[in-house]
């Protein structure tokens, strides 16, 4: 079987990836288009975890919420809400002391100018970003599909990807990479591979540009947060239901006498309650090795998962969630969810790195510096604006 070729391919399904695809067939481009993802679906860290055993099961967690500091916002927004993909986030937000105190909401940059959250769950906003783009021309998302080796062709031909036992998975003529994971050592220590992707090619590429790309991306420091998953019943939310927050942040003392930096208190079907208790990133520091027996790491990568391990997260993290609110937590459901890479550190990718012609390669996403790196914010803006970059070329 002849192997597929197509004008473009974009590994990683998130708000970054699914904007790009957006951005372009907004802007009229009409070329061969794929996604690859190496989750069940699009929306990276603004997913929402959902169960094939419970139809009400769904959970946003990796982002409850995004926001947009600055005019104009990006031009991708406005489409998504008049579709009813987002609307504005209304729930109440909270902070806790190192005393069990609760007061009004903390100055933080995930929460400030205007709050926005997918409907009816984050994923809302990558969807809406897929349907926008599916509807001037097919873009097939596939995901399960981990991308393991970016082979360079020859000069000016693109890329050949190759999946995690070496099968060639497609040839793309350019190649844009909406996240950090194969392009960052981190991929090393968490999966255990030998070499960088992104580093390994650009080696043997040998274009200057490139190789500055990729020294660049991978010495962008990042944190990463545990997530701890609650799912009550209705009965054992009772207690829950009166809290007067949606999103509870932890101020810094909070953090280090209780490891968690904020709380996120979900509504489900049939009147079950979610809870998503994101750790600390000192927490998450001390337990990077430690990334839930549910994760893709586990199931693609057949990464052994540490059963006990697991559970001292979880119930570290439940012990201190109980401590700091005095709510019991009595027959939830449980599961842990670690991001690796939650949030980037400064300074990020240079702007002028994020299209590398000669190599026929371009990067977008949080990592990117700009406005609104670090959050969703700058996911949009850096693929709206790499958009803009590729279409005369593409």
């Amino acid at each position: 079987m002849d192997l597929a070729v197509v004008d473009l391919a974009v590994i990683g399904a998130g708000a970054a990836g699914c904007g790009l695809a957006a951005a372009l067939r907004q802007r009229g481009w009409s070329g061969s288009l794929a996604l690859l993802e190496i989750g069940r679906g699009p929306g990276g860290r603004t997913a929402t975890r959902r169960s094939r055993h419970n139809a009400g099961f769904a959970l946003n967690h990796g982002a409850p919420l995004f926001n947009i500091t600055a005019a104009p916002e990006p031009h991708l927004l406005q489409a998504l809400r008049s579709e009813g993909w987002i609307t504005p986030f209304a729930g109440a937000i909270c902070s806790l002391d190192a005393a069990g105190r609760m007061g009004a909401a903390l100055p933080d940059p995930l929460t400030s100018g205007a709050l926005w959250q997918g409907s009816p769950g984050m994923d809302g906003l990558c969807r809406g970003l897929l349907s926008l783009a599916q509807r001037t021309a097919p873009t097939p998302l596939l995901s399960g599909s981990l991308v393991r080796q970016l082979e360079p062709l020859a000069a000016g031909q693109g890329w050949r990807l190759q999946g995690n036992d070496g099968q060639a998975l497609l040839e793309c003529r350019w190649l844009v990479l909406s996240g950090t994971l194969l392009a960052h050592p981190r991929c090393q220590t968490a999966f255990g591979w030998a070499d960088v992707p992104l580093q390994q090619a650009a080696a043997q590429r040998g274009e200057p540009q490139l190789l500055a790309a990729a020294a660049a991306l991978a010495a962008i420091p990042s944190q990463a947060s545990s997530n701890l998953l609650l799912s009550l019943s209705e009965a054992s939310a009772a207690a829950w239901r009166q809290q007067p927050w949606r999103l509870l942040q932890f101020n810094a003392a909070a953090q280090e006498r209780w490891g968690i930096r904020r709380v996120s208190l979900q509504a489900m079907a049939a009147g079950h309650w979610g809870l998503v208790v994101e750790s600390s990133a000192a927490f998450a520091a001390r337990h990077l090795q430690v990334y839930g027996s549910r994760s893709s790491a586990a199931q693609l990568l057949g990464a052994a998962p540490e059963p006990q391990a697991e559970a001292q997260v979880i119930e570290s993290l439940d012990r201190q969630l109980r401590a700091a609110l005095g709510l019991s937590t009595a027959g939830a459901e449980r599961q842990l969810m670690r991001w690796g890479a939650a949030f980037p550190q400064a300074p990020g990718l240079p702007s002028t790195l994020s299209l590398c012609p000669d190599s026929r390669i371009g990067f977008c996403g949080d990592a990117i510096a700009g406005l609104g790196f670090g959050r969703v914010e700058g996911a949009l803006r850096s693929a709206e604006a790499l958009a803009e970059r590729l279409l005369p070329l593409i």
